[in-house]
């Protein structure tokens, strides 16, 4: 039986690359459906994912950030009881067709979580020295504190299971949710692993993450993985 399958597209300020996420998904995946999250954005990103007719959009009323936005579509994933959901960014750095092998990863091990890593076993797109520094380092307190070995924890490139789409439509962290919710899993007994996966830069814009801000994110994602570390939600 064919699995069911959503790709949750989170967007803010996306307009010039949308039109070509969705098609791409689309046209590498064409038995999953399509949620774009247009986060408040002050752009067309809405209009022109409706223009495509390829995706169902929810303009959320105001800026969520992030967490906010993904959380809404592990909202709908649960109450249309997707089997798996799909993480695939806006700006067209995480490629469609890599999703396969999250799928086959996800099925052949029985993970909850399977995280799409730049740095496993391919030749990727890498981002800046310095954001590679803080992955580093969080791929160390991973190992230090949940005893599981992570490579890629900031990317959003990622599948989860109905199991995990249950639990993080609750409980999905706000902030710095990629790294946290690494660490909410594993302390509510979910398993996390990853696999490799080419990504590219983004295909239009810039980030808007500067060297001083990388460093800032990095101290607060330090914080908030020790806080998540020391409490423990209601897993189910």
């Amino acid at each position: 039986m064919q699995k069911k399958i959503l790709s949750i597209v989170p967007a803010y300020n996306e307009e010039k690359n949308i039109t070509i996420v969705v098609d791409e998904i689309k046209s590498s995946i064409p038995n999953c459906d399509v949620l774009v999250i247009n986060d408040c954005s002050k752009d067309t990103t809405s209009a022109a994912a409706k223009k495509t007719g390829k995706a169902n959009v929810v303009d959320l009323p105001c800026n969520l950030g992030i967490g906010g936005a993904v959380q809404t579509g592990f909202i709908y994933a649960y109450r249309n009881d997707y089997d798996y959901a799909v993480q695939i960014d806006g700006d067209g750095q995480h490629i469609p067709s890599e999703v396969n092998r999250l799928v086959e990863k996800i099925e052949e091990t029985g993970c909850d979580m399977v995280i799409g890593s730049r740095f496993l076993d391919t030749e990727s797109f890498r981002t800046t020295a310095a954001r590679r520094a803080g992955i580093k380092l969080f791929t160390f307190l991973y190992r230090i504190l949940l005893g599981i070995k992570i490579t890629d924890g900031t990317s959003g490139f990622r599948i989860y299971n109905k199991k995990a789409i249950k639990f993080l439509s609750r409980y999905y962290p706000d902030d710095y949710p990629e790294p946290e919710a690494i660490v909410i899993l594993v302390r509510n007994k979910f398993k996390v692993c990853e696999v490799g996966v080419k990504m590219r830069e983004r295909i239009n814009g810039k980030s808007s993450i500067t060297p001083i801000k990388s460093l800032y994110y990095m101290v607060k994602v330090v914080m908030s993985i020790f806080f998540s570390h020391i409490r423990k939600l209601g897993g189910e």
